[in-house]
């Protein structure tokens, strides 16, 4: 692998922190190898498992006298430490990739490393039920903030000036700094918004209106994401808002109690495709628009699949179960818990309330 730490695979084999992109290698034997630079080797030796290479021990400075392409010299300096054949992931850089062919047959892998991330180990577990832990202080923030505005002119209002979906957003931000955490494309939309399932939201909340909370948060020290959704109106919510949430409800209760080791994804999908339609509500483009979870952990979304395309759920995976209904003339509605695929179940992160109410 090339990449920086910012690639959740080379993260995850590494467990190395940096932006810069460096080198990962596996021969067979050990915990791998990575190549960095000399001013990185020794945080590299605190902080990976792997066995580190300086570039000067690989001979990159020798290479650059006689090769004067950057990305010709990383080449062979790869090639210096691979075997004849090497596989390589399918985001790997292609004008490497090329430039490497001259030395090696390269072959393109596809999906072990995802397919290895999707097992959570329990530590992994352990740190991804904290990150939940500290998302909900921040949706907390959020509901809280909802909860004491006041009402003027169907406006919620704080201290006498609008609560904004940018205020809101930013309030819960905080709470996630304080807590080593940060989010980006965090929701938070109200009314008509709702019924576009990633609408981040904008402008002065309403009362009587649903108001989507959507928050992923990234754990920065470990890299391990959380995800949850809630739905909630200050006020009184129309009666088909009400009758889709008391549905979505008991969909997101049926799907739980459908998840368990060895079920396919696509299975449990298909359940709360049902389940809506015999409550009189559609899927594909209307109504129910996406799938009803993703696996989460160095990514917010990675294997496995809980939808059409899903394969049997494994002990250790951790999933996202969130379904959700939109109709652009009432709005939307979603509620989304994360756990881990037991052998008997689902074991769920999640323990914010689910009122819709406040």
């Amino acid at each position: 692998m090339y990449a920086s730490s910012r690639d959740a695979d080379m993260r995850y084999l590494t467990r190395f922190t940096t932006s810069d992109p460096f080198v990962y290698f596996f021969n067979g034997s050990g915990k791998g190898t990575i190549i960095v630079s000399q001013m990185e080797a020794i945080r590299a030796s605190r902080e990976s498992p792997s066995a580190v290479m300086t570039r000067t021990q690989a001979g990159l400075p020798d290479i650059l006298k006689r090769e004067k392409d950057p990305l010709r010299a990383t080449a062979r300096m790869i090639a210096g430490q691979a075997k004849k054949t090497v596989m390589v992931p399918p985001h790997f850089p292609v004008a490497l990739a090329r430039a490497l062919e001259e030395y090696c047959t390269v072959v393109v892998d596809h999906g072990t490393i995802q397919t290895m991330r999707a097992k959570k180990s329990r530590a992994e577990i352990t740190t991804m039920k904290r990150v939940q832990g500290i998302t909900e202080a921040a949706m907390e923030q959020a509901v809280s903030l909802i909860r004491k505005s006041a009402v003027k002119k169907g406006i919620l209002h704080l201290k006498d000036k609008p609560l904004t979906s940018e205020y809101v957003r930013y309030a819960m931000h905080c709470v996630l700094l304080e807590h080593g955490c940060t989010a980006v494309d965090t929701i938070v939309a109200c009314g008509k918004d709702t019924a576009i399932p990633h609408h981040t939201g904008t402008g002065p909340l309403h009362a009587d209106e649903p108001i989507i909370i959507d928050i992923f948060p990234v754990e920065e020290a470990s890299g391990y994401y959380a995800d949850m959704t809630r739905t909630v109106v200050r006020g009184k919510p129309s009666r088909e808002i009400l009758e889709m949430y008391t549905t979505l409800l008991e969909a997101k209760r049926l799907a739980i109690s459908r998840t368990r080791a060895g079920v396919s994804g696509a299975d449990i999908y298909q359940n709360v495709v049902d389940f809506f339609s015999d409550h009189g509500y559609e899927s594909n483009t209307r109504g129910f628009v996406h799938n009803l979870g993703h696996g989460v952990g160095l990514q917010v979304h990675e294997l496995p699949t809980v939808g059409p395309a899903g394969g049997a759920l494994e002990t250790g995976n951790v999933i996202t179960i969130e379904p959700g209904l939109y109709y652009p003339e009432t709005g939307g509605v979603r509620i989304e818990d994360i756990g881990a695929v037991t052998r008997k179940g689902f074991a769920n992160f999640t323990t914010f309330s689910e009122d819709l109410i406040l």
